[in-house]
């Protein structure tokens, strides 16, 4: 029976064999390797895949997707919400050892990269579908229009580029959107920064893109009386990630 999308879940199902193979050949999946897919859907992804890799770990929310996916001898099925799910208690997590993949779903992408960071020593690296315009949020250099909140949020932790492009006629239905793919590596040897602070330090630098981080950032700063020569005579997209990871990581506890 024909599955309908359902919009609440934010499904657009991946039907371009081209893009998939493009896709598939990107994350270059071997035999062995402790992979999971977010979102599999009704498969299209989720198969080559696993002819690759021998075995695959799912996690899909829409119960008649789930129990679709259960049929399947090499999988291994999470009926959950992403966002609920213990990425580094799964079976095989170990440092460095999770392959993470999905088409992730428009309205919860950035929940679900940020869900992922706390988890993000248990992985080896990243390939997601998301929408064109996230993508280039995420992997923006300072001083330009899409550089910002999520862009140093994971800079700092991540090495990023944007690796296909994807139109929307490649989906059923199709996205009012256009869509890309990102691939996500970790740094080997991240700075010790609280997160939390982190965090906080940033969204106060960005809560105001258009004035200058004295007005934002600044009065932050004094309330923690941290002091220093950090020039604040400039907006927040003018900021490099590294200066807000030292600023982070001065006046963190």
């Amino acid at each position: 029976m024909k599955h309908i999308a359902r919009k609440r879940f934010g499904q657009h199902f991946l039907t371009d064999t081209g893009v998939i193979d493009a896709i598939v050949r990107a994350i270059d999946p071997r035999p062995g390797q402790v992979m999971v897919e977010i979102g599999p859907g009704l498969a299209a992804l989720t198969q080559p895949l696993v002819e690759r890799l021998g075995r695959l770990r799912v996690i899909e929310l829409d119960r008649d997707l789930a129990a679709r996916l259960r049929g399947h001898g090499q999988l291994d099925v999470t009926e959950a919400d992403v966002l609920t799910v213990d990425f580094s208690a799964l079976p095989g997590a170990a440092p460095g050892a999770l392959r993470v993949v999905g088409n992730l779903p428009y309205n919860i992408s950035t929940p679900i990269l940020f869900h992922l960071l706390a988890h993000v020593a248990v992985v080896q690296d990243q390939h997601f579908m998301l929408q064109k315009e996230v993508i280039d949020r995420m992997v923006a250099a300072p001083a330009t229009a899409d550089y910002g909140r999520l862009s140093v949020m994971l800079q700092w932790r991540y090495a990023m580029e944007n690796v296909l492009f994807v139109p929307p006629g490649s989906f059923d239905p199709p996205p009012r959107v256009d869509s890309a793919v990102v691939r996500m590596v970790p740094l080997a040897d991240p700075p010790r920064i609280d997160v939390a602070h982190f965090s906080a330090l940033v969204q106060t630098a960005f809560s105001q893109r258009r004035k200058i981080l004295r007005h934002t950032l600044g009065q932050w700063l004094e309330a923690r009386k941290a002091s220093g020569d950090f020039d604040l005579q400039r907006r927040a997209e003018e900021v490099a990630v590294s200066e807000y990871v030292g600023l982070a990581l001065r006046t963190q506890a």
